[in-house]
């Protein structure tokens, strides 16, 4: 049976469980099989910078870390919750990728 694919990623887990809601109210109400939304690995991306502009006076570091949010969301082919899902508004700074499936 085909499905639906769905990737989301941000560096806001806000944002992530907003869309993920809006998805799960859309599968609800359509009664299509879903699975998820399953959570990945969290992408930590980290800099170490020195504070000092010269290289005077003591040694101190400024930590940087930014983090990535993952999840992936499968759902049976519908046509009708597939319209759906791309008609829920998109927030600023998520990516979404929809890839159609066999299984």
């Amino acid at each position: 049976m085909p499905k639906a694919r769905i990737k989301l990623s941000s560096i806001d887990i806000d944002k992530i469980n907003q869309v993920c809601n809006e998805i799960r109210a859309i599968v609800e109400k359509t009664g299509v099989e879903m699975r998820g939304p399953i959570p990945l690995p969290t992408k930590k991306l980290r800099i170490t910078t020195r504070k000092s502009p010269d290289g005077e006076g003591t040694a101190t570091w400024d930590k940087f870390e930014m983090r990535v949010h993952k999840r992936l969301i499968d759902l049976g082919m519908d046509e009708r919750a597939l319209r759906l899902v791309m008609r829920i508004p998109i927030p600023d700074g998520l990516n979404i990728e929809i890839e159609m499936i066999e299984d």
